[in-house]
């Protein structure tokens, strides 16, 4: 019996011993390929940002400087005075405001009233519907181009801010696809327990679906700023009076004025891009939150 209890603590030790020697092997080469993941992602972020860190040091740029030199050997704030001087930067900036709330408000107010349509209340020829909505994601812009300009003329929108306003609070296919798929993953029976208290269906939206569904909100919200603040082809279609334009209209204007003037250049190239970067880091936790609790229910 004893030789037994000798042989069974033995093989025991002897167990532990190849575990711990097969961890200790493993965790070198987990460490070494998470310096290497971290290494390729630092260099690809470097690359990334290596773009803006040339736009930012060329505003700063004496003009001399510009092609010669990496870093300044002094910094010229004069760039951004003279060319936010050259064109009405605050007018570009208040239409480009407008055109951002009016899109913003009118995407998520529709977007998120058809997905709770299509995902919360039980109709026939709702997967139909949907389905059918999802189709049109497939078609190119350029194919409506040519037929929503003749519509918007035929209504008298042409050289107004409507054309680029009105159509965001029509609903937006992927839109009401990404906010569906996120009502699809809340509990059905939030809305049983609120119907048994009284509430309509869109009471239930208000103050059941929206409080829980605000990062999906918040990111369909952040892509249509982000979607309205670079928009060039819809101003430039629909707009011809300048006072109209909003800031990457006017930016191209300044560009066929001014393009020799690259301090100038890429001083109001800075401003305008600097916002959407700021607004990217204060929103990205809310952004990615929006993203990775999008389920694929459904």
């Amino acid at each position: 019996m004893g030789s037994h209890s000798r042989s069974s603590a033995a093989r025991g030790v002897g167990v532990r011993s190849a575990v711990m020697t097969a961890s200790a092997t493993k965790r070198p080469i987990g460490c070494a390929r998470r310096r290497v993941v971290y290494s390729a992602l630092a260099i690809l972020s470097a690359v990334s940002f290596a773009p803006f860190v040339w736009l930012v040091m060329t505003s700063l740029k004496p003009e001399a400087e510009t092609f010669s030199r990496v870093w300044p050997t002094r910094l010229v704030l004069d760039h951004y005075a003279q060319g936010l001087t050259h064109f009405p930067f605050l007018l570009y900036l208040r239409n480009t405001t407008i055109l951002c709330t009016a899109n913003v408000v009118g995407a998520v107010a529709s977007s998120s009233l058809v997905a709770y349509g299509l995902a919360r209340i039980p109709w026939r020829g709702r997967g139909v519907l949907f389905a059918l909505l999802l189709s049109t994601m497939m078609l190119p812009a350029q194919v409506t181009m040519v037929p929503l300009f003749a519509v918007f003329r035929w209504l008298g929108w042409i050289d107004t801010l409507l054309p680029l306003t009105v159509p965001a609070f029509l609903g937006n296919a992927f839109f009401i696809f990404l906010l569906r798929q996120f009502f699809l993953t809340i509990p059905a029976e939030l809305s049983d327990a609120a119907r048994l208290d009284g509430c309509s269906e869109f009471d239930i939206f208000r103050r059941v679906i929206v409080p829980l569904a605000l990062p999906a909100l918040a990111t369909v919200g952040l892509f249509v700023f982000l979607a309205t603040w670079n928009d060039f082809m819809g101003p430039l279609i629909y707009l011809y009076d300048d006072r109209k334009f909003p800031l990457s209209l006017g930016l191209a204007m300044f560009t066929s004025q001014y393009g020799s003037f690259w301090g100038q250049l890429m001083a109001v190239s800075t401003v305008m891009t600097a916002p959407i970067l700021v607004l990217f880091f204060l929103t990205q936790r809310t952004f990615i939150q929006g993203i990775t609790m999008t389920g694929l229910k459904g």
